[in-house]
C-alpha cells in the first residue's frame, strides 16, 4: 500500500483548477419518452444519431463495473487508447519540463504522445530477457519525472513483466505508474485492476481493440483511482464517444461467451503457432507470448519480410527495434491463416 500521496502534487497548475466544458447532456439528463429537447442546437428530424451521445458512457461504463469489478466513478472511456494516453500526458505533464520514463521495445505511441506534449522521454531500455531494469529506472527518476509507461504483456516482446518488480516500481516511483494491458485477456497473469485500489499512483489502460475485436470502434479504457478520472473527466472531450460505438461496445460486452471462446481460440492458435514455428529452417529463436501474437527471430528479416509480401501475407517486421535485431511479429490469425503462413514459410 502507497502512503502519503496526493495527486496535487503531481497536476500541471492550469489543471488544477480547470473548469470543464458543460454540455447540454451534461446540464440535462433524465431524458424521458416524449420529452422535447431544444436545448443543444440538434437536427431534429429524427435519423438514429441527430442527438448527441451520453457524454459519461453510462450503460458502457455500469457494464464494464459490473465485469471488472471497478466502480464507475473509477472508469473513463476514450476515442482509442491513444486518447485516454493523450488525457493521462496534458493532466500531469508541463510541456518543456516535465519527463517521463519508457522501457524500448514497447508502443510506439508512449514517444510520439511525449514530442506531441513537449516532454522529455527517457528511454531506459528492458534487459536482455525482455524485464524492467529496476535499478536504472530508479536512477533516472527525479521530481519532474511524473509518468512511468509499463507494457505488459509487452508489445512487440510479447512478454509478461514480473509482478514483484511492477509492484517495486509502483511502490517506489513518485510520479504515475501507468500500465497498458491492452493484451492481458491473453495473458495466465492476472490484471493489476485487482489491486488498483492499493496504489493511489496506478493507472490501469485496457482497450476493446483485442480479445474484444472492436479494433474498428476505437474504445479505450482507463481505470484509476476516482480522483484522477476526475480530473480526466475534467479535461476530455465533451462527446469522445459517439453514440454508435457505445451501442456496439455494449453488445459485445453482452456478449461475453463469445469473447471467451474466441480468446480461448486464439490462445490455442497461438501455441500451435509457435510450435510450428520452431520447426522453421530459419527461425532462430521464438519468444514466449502472453499475447495474441509472436515474436521470432529469423535469419534476415527484412529478406523474409518481403518474401511474406510476395506470396501476400503481411507480417510485422521489427528488425530495428531495440533488442528484435532480425525480429519478425507474427499476428495469430484464424486456424485457415495460420496454416497458410507456415506452408509459405516451410517454402521459403
Amino acid at each position: 500500500m502507497k502512503e502519503n500521496f496526493n495527486i496535487n502534487n503531481l497536476l500541471r497548475e492550469n489543471i488544477k483548477n480547470i473548469k470543464p466544458y458543460s454540455s447540454a447532456r451534461d446540464e440535462y439528463k433524465d431524458i424521458t419518452d416524449g420529452m422535447v429537447f431544444i436545448d443543444a442546437n440538434e437536427n431534429p428530424f429524427n435519423t438514429n444519431v441527430n442527438r448527441y451521445p451520453d457524454p459519461q458512457q453510462t450503460n458502457v461504463k455500469a457494464r464494464l463495473s459490473e465485469l471488472k469489478g471497478i466502480p464507475t466513478n473509477q472508469i473513463l472511456l476514450g476515442n482509442g487508447s491513444d486518447e485516454v494516453l493523450d488525457l493521462i500526458f496534458r493532466a500531469f505533464c508541463e510541456p518543456n519540463r516535465d519527463k517521463i520514463i519508457t522501457l524500448p521495445p514497447t508502443y510506439g505511441m508512449y514517444s510520439v504522445l511525449s514530442n506531441l506534449n513537449a516532454v522529455e522521454n527517457i528511454e531506459i531500455p528492458l534487459t536482455s530477457d525482455f524485464q524492467p531494469d529496476f535499478d536504472e529506472i530508479s536512477r533516472a527518476a527525479h521530481s519532474h519525472t511524473k509518468l512511468l509507461f509499463l507494457c505488459s504483456p509487452n508489445n512487440p516482446t510479447a512478454n509478461s513483466f514480473e509482478a514483484d518488480v511492477i509492484e517495486e516500481l509502483i511502490e517506489e516511483f513518485q510520479g504515475i505508474v501507468v500500465i497498458d494491458e491492452a493484451y492481458i485477456d491473453f495473458s495466465k497473469d492476472e490484471s493489476w485492476l485487482s489491486r488498483l485500489s492499493e496504489f493511489p499512483n496506478l493507472i490501469v489502460t485496457q482497450t476493446l481493440s483485442k480479445a474484444y475485436g472492436l479494433a474498428g470502434i476505437r474504445l479505450g479504457i482507463c481505470y484509476a483511482s476516482k480522483e484522477i478520472i476526475s480530473v480526466l473527466n475534467n479535461i476530455k472531450p465533451p462527446y469522445n464517444i459517439n453514440q454508435l460505438t457505445q451501442a456496439k461496445a455494449l453488445e459485445r460486452l453482452n456478449d461475453m461467451d463469445a469473447v471467451q471462446n474466441e480468446v480461448k481460440s486464439i490462445i490455442f492458435e497461438r501455441e500451435k503457432l509457435s510450435k510450428a514455428l520452431k520447426s522453421i529452417t530459419f527461425v532462430k529463436n521464438v519468444f514466449p507470448s502472453d499475447a495474441n501474437f509472436i515474436l521470432a527471430k529469423v535469419d534476415d528479416a527484412n529478406k523474409r519480410y518481403q518474401q511474406l509480401i510476395e506470396k501476400e501475407i503481411v507480417v510485422r517486421n521489427r528488425t530495428n527495434q531495440l533488442l528484435c535485431d532480425k525480429c519478425l511479429r507474427f499476428s495469430v490469425g484464424t486456424k485457415a491463416e495460420n496454416e497458410k503462413l507456415i506452408e509459405v514459410l516451410n517454402q521459403l
